[in-house]
C-alpha cells in the first residue's frame, strides 16, 4: 500500500510542479481511471509522472501502469517478471513501491512461499520505477509460520526511519489479523526491529479481519487505513484510526470512511486503499472497486478532504442521489 505516495515523498524529497490539461479532480464518481482487473493499487509519484502498481492478473506478476494525471493510464510491462524458485507462482499480491534516497526503488510483494507455503513477504528491487524489479535474497523478509504468513506490505518514515507495515495472514487459520510495523534497513531489504502491534479486527463491521495498512504522517501525530471484512463483495470497506506515535495507542473510528453503503452505491466493495499527493498539493485516496457485475476491481481515484485530522472521500451529493 505501498510505497504511499507520502512515504515516497518524505524519503526522496522529489516533486515536480508539472501543469496538466485535466485534474484527478475530473474524475466522475463511481467511474473508474483504469477499468481493467486492477486490484490492491499502490502509487508513486516519481518526477511528475504516477506510477501504479496492482496485484497479478493479465499474465503478469506484477501489474504496473504510469500516468501524468492519475486519470489517463498507460498499462506497462510486468513489473516483476520473473520469481524465484522458493515461490511458488500465482499468487503476487498487494505490491509496495518506495523511492530510497539514492534513487532507486524497493518493492514489497506478497507471493506464496515454497517452505513453509504460505502467502509471505519478499523484496525487489530496480533502478526504474517501470521495472523490471529483481528478487533480492533467498528468502521472503517476513514470513510468521505461527502466525499464518503475512501479506499486504506497505512503508513509512517516521522521523527519518523507514518502517514496513503489514499483517499477518491469520484469516487464513482461523487467528487473529494484527496489522504489525517493524524497522527496515536503510537499504530497505531487511527488517531490524521486532514487530510492534499495532491494531487488530474488533468492529462488527470489520468481520474477521482487517489488512492492507496505509500509515500516513499528519501533523504530529499518525493516520492509519486500512481494508476489512470479506473482499469479494460488497462488506469490503475502508476504516481509519488515529495514534501519536508508532506505538500508538491507536484509535479507530466509529465505522468505515468509505464503504459501499456510504458512497450510495458507487463504489462497490471499496479497498486496498492508498493516499496519493497530485503536483498541487491535493490528496486523493486511490483504491480499487468492484463492477456492478462483481467480476473484477478496477482503479478507481477520489479526492479526499481532512475533516478532523481523517481523510473523508468527497461524492457530490447528486453523484449519491442519482
Amino acid at each position: 500500500m505501498s510505497a504511499a505516495i507520502m512515504t515516497a515523498l518524505a524519503v526522496s524529497g522529489c516533486t515536480a510542479a508539472v501543469e496538466h490539461s485535466v485534474s484527478p479532480a475530473d474524475a466522475i464518481p463511481g467511474a473508474p481511471v483504469l477499468n481493467v482487473n486492477f486490484a490492491d493499487p499502490d502509487v508513486v509519484q516519481v518526477d511528475g509522472t504516477y506510477f501504479a502498481y496492482a496485484t497479478n492478473d493479465n499474465n503478469r506478476n506484477v501489474q504496473a501502469a504510469s500516468s501524468a494525471n492519475l486519470l489517463d493510464w498507460e498499462v506497462l510491462p510486468d513489473a516483476l517478471p520473473k520469481l524465484p524458485s522458493w515461490i511458488i507462482p500465482g499468487k503476487t499480491w498487494a505490491p509496495e513501491v518506495t523511492r530510497l534516497s539514492d534513487d532507486s526503488f524497493v518493492m514489497y510483494f506478497t507471493a506464496t512461499n515454497f517452505a513453509p507455503t504460505l502467502q509471505c513477504i519478499g523484496v525487489a528491487t530496480a533502478s526504474d520505477p517501470a521495472g523490471p524489479f529483481t528478487v533480492q535474497g533467498d528468502a521472503m523478509i517476513i514470513c510468521p509460520e505461527d502466525e499464518g504468513g503475512a501479506i499486504d506490505a506497505s512503508t513509512v518514515v517516521i522521523d527519518d526511519v523507514l518502517y514496513l507495515v503489514w499483517k499477518n495472514d491469520g484469516n487464513c487459520c482461523e487467528l487473529d489479523t494484527w496489522i504489525q510495523a517493524a524497522t527496515l534497513s536503510p537499504d530497505g531489504l531487511s527488517v531490524t526491529g521486532d514487530p510492534i502491534m499495532l491494531l487488530m479486527q474488533t468492529e462488527d463491521w470489520e468481520g474477521g479481519l482487517i489488512e492492507a495498512p496505509t500509515i500516513i504522517t499528519r501533523g504530529s501525530g499518525l493516520v492509519m487505513l486500512y481494508s476489512a471484512n470479506s473482499y469479494g463483495d460488497a462488506r469490503y470497506a475502508v476504516g481509519a484510526a488515529s495514534a501519536a506515535s508508532i506505538d500508538g495507542p491507536w484509535t479507530k473510528e466509529i465505522g468505515p470512511i468509505l464503504s459501499t453503503e456510504s458512497s450510495g452505491g458507487l463504489y462497490r466493495g471499496p479497498g486496498g486503499q492508498d493516499l496519493v499527493m497530485d503536483v498541487d498539493g491535493q490528496d486523493y485516496l486511490v483504491f480499487h472497486a468492484w463492477d456492478k457485475d462483481y467480476t473484477y476491481r478496477a482503479l478507481h481515484v477520489a479526492e479526499v478532504d481532512w475533516g478532523a485530522d481523517i481523510p473523508r472521500i468527497v461524492i457530490p451529493n447528486e453523484a449519491i442521489q442519482r
